[in-house]
């Protein structure tokens, strides 16, 4: 049993998430172009044939920007709740809408997608976990601080898509105004690298074997900054930068990860 996982892009010029077993796959978000999933997508070897449904999180461009054309090229229904719907300007698209409900599970083939509510400065947001059989992928971003839902969905995971914003001192000294820091910081906006490692490290299951750093800020934050934050903590997950620029390598899931103890600066793998 396997699932696997990219980042076609993840940032605030468009997020879209692949998850995906051997026969079907969802895409959690929308954010960029139709043409530019695909392409992206066929340097993988991915399919677009394979996704069977789109998991939308919130109404902002960055996570609908490509839904519309997505959904009606290749007739994929869309998971949308009403008000995400009616405040991302979708009402009158030409697409399929079903609605989900959270902590209601949504089966798509052997795919089984729960959303849950976050804190984010949006109509109806929500974040999912992605299960197949015994492994659950989470997707966690646009969160103003962990709640409680997002604490017990992080300790089930597999891997997880976890964002890490900005980082405070970047943030303080950039070209940002007051109210927009403001609002960044707050239990509404984004997780900074403080929150998210603190939410990786003191919740990240043993079995962890993935996390992918994302929605990273152009201008508030610095991959090899967050990456080495989360290297040194890491307790043998892989640590992986989500790019906004292009996609990932496709990771594959199993739910058989044995954590990499460090001890006197080398790796023993804990059998």
């Amino acid at each position: 049993m396997q699932l696997q996982i990219t980042s076609l892009n993840s940032g605030s010029n468009g997020n879209c998430y692949y998850i995906g077993n051997e026969h079907e796959a969802v895409l959690v978000d929308a954010g960029i172009s139709c043409l530019e999933t695909e392409k992206r997508m066929k340097r993988l070897g991915l399919s677009m044939r394979k996704v069977k449904a789109i998991f939308i999180s919130h109404e902002h461009s960055d996570h609908i920007r490509g839904v519309s054309v997505m959904a009606r090229k290749y007739e994929i229904p869309v998971y949308i709740t009403p008000d995400t719907l009616y405040h991302g300007r979708l009402t009158h698209e030409k697409f399929t809408s079903i609605s989900f409900l959270a902590h209601e599970p949504v089966q798509v083939g052997g795919l089984m997608i729960t959303a849950f509510p976050k804190w984010h400065d949006a109509s109806d947001p929500h974040s999912f976990i992605v299960s197949y059989q015994d492994i659950n992928i989470g997707v966690f971003t646009d969160i103003g601080a962990p709640c409680e839902h997002v604490i017990k969905h992080f300790g089930m995971c597999h891997a997880a898509f976890l964002e890490a914003n900005y980082d405070d001192g970047l943030l303080d000294k950039g070209r940002y105004p007051y109210h927009l820091k403001q609002r960044i910081r707050s239990n509404h906006g984004h997780l900074s690298n403080e929150q998210a490692l603190a939410l990786f490290m003191e919740h990240k299951p043993a079995f962890m074997s993935h996390i992918l750093l994302s929605h990273l800020s152009k201008d508030n934050n610095c991959p090899k900054l967050v990456q080495n934050l989360f290297r040194l903590n890491a307790a043998g997950t892989e640590v992986v930068v989500a790019s906004r620029y292009q996609e990932t390598p496709v990771y594959t899931i199993t739910n058989s990860f044995k954590p990499i103890k460090h001890y006197k600066g080398e790796q023993l793998q804990l059998l």
